[in-house]
């Protein structure tokens, strides 16, 4: 599969191009459009139990859309649903720890997994769940504004707010805290953090929904308001 990404990095439009007989899978409503030689089969993927998973604590759709090109190959156009960058990792053997909500297509023998662990860590504002990539192919991951991406060496360490968090690979060491103290956190605009230490690349998002979400609620006019001021 090739995967053109355009419009970047505040609008991001991947074009796939699929080879005669490619298969990828997409997370619902990703689908823009795609060439009439391309056809799509809906299922629960990796069966009831582990697409229940997936959906009731990674955050992904139930059921998951298979696109396979015909005998002259197709194409396909994928977005996410928030405004921003989309990228492509090739995942070769070496599992990867992703936000859920990152999550758009995959090829080859990418699998995802909701049992990981440490994902309950990863709560941010009670929405941010990690995924557990793993096998070989292409990854295709979404995020909010603009992707900055860090590779750090054996030993060497940087933290993170959990809510900017795209994606590292899983070998990296990982220690998830508080910024500073109780007060830190509920004063400081700051909640979780995550300490990650090479070797490994890691991938973040240069805006956090957590935070536009604290900036857009309050401005929103509540019912109670309305009534309180007639």
């Amino acid at each position: 599969m090739k995967t053109d990404i355009l419009y970047r990095p505040s609008a991001a439009l991947a074009r796939c191009a699929l080879s005669p007989g490619e298969t990828i899978r997409v997370e619902g409503g990703s689908m823009v459009g795609m060439s009439p030689d391309v056809k799509i089969e809906t299922k629960a993927q990796g069966g009831f139990l582990t697409s229940l998973a997936r959906s009731m604590f990674g955050g992904e759709s139930f059921f998951q859309n298979t696109y396979t090109a015909g005998s002259s190959g197709g194409e396909l156009l994928l977005a996410p649903a928030l405004p921003g960058d989309m990228f492509a990792i090739d995942v070769n053997d070496t599992p990867m720890l992703v936000q859920s909500g990152s999550y758009v297509a995959s090829g080859g023998t990418i699998e995802t997994e909701t049992g990981w662990g440490g994902a309950k860590s990863f709560f941010a504002a009670g929405a941010l769940v990690m995924l557990r990539i793993k096998g070989r192919g292409p990854l295709l991951l979404s995020c909010y504004g603009a992707i900055h991406e860090i590779e750090l060496k054996a030993g060497e360490s940087f933290t993170i707010d959990t809510g900017h968090v795209v994606a590292f690979e899983e070998r990296m060491q990982q220690n998830v805290r508080r910024v500073g103290g109780m007060k830190s956190t509920l004063f400081s605009g700051e909640g979780l953090v995550v300490d990650l230490q090479g070797p490994g690349h890691v991938y973040l998002q240069t805006r956090s929904v957590d935070a536009f979400m604290s900036w857009l609620f309050p401005k929103i006019p509540h019912p109670e308001a309305r009534t309180a001021g007639t």
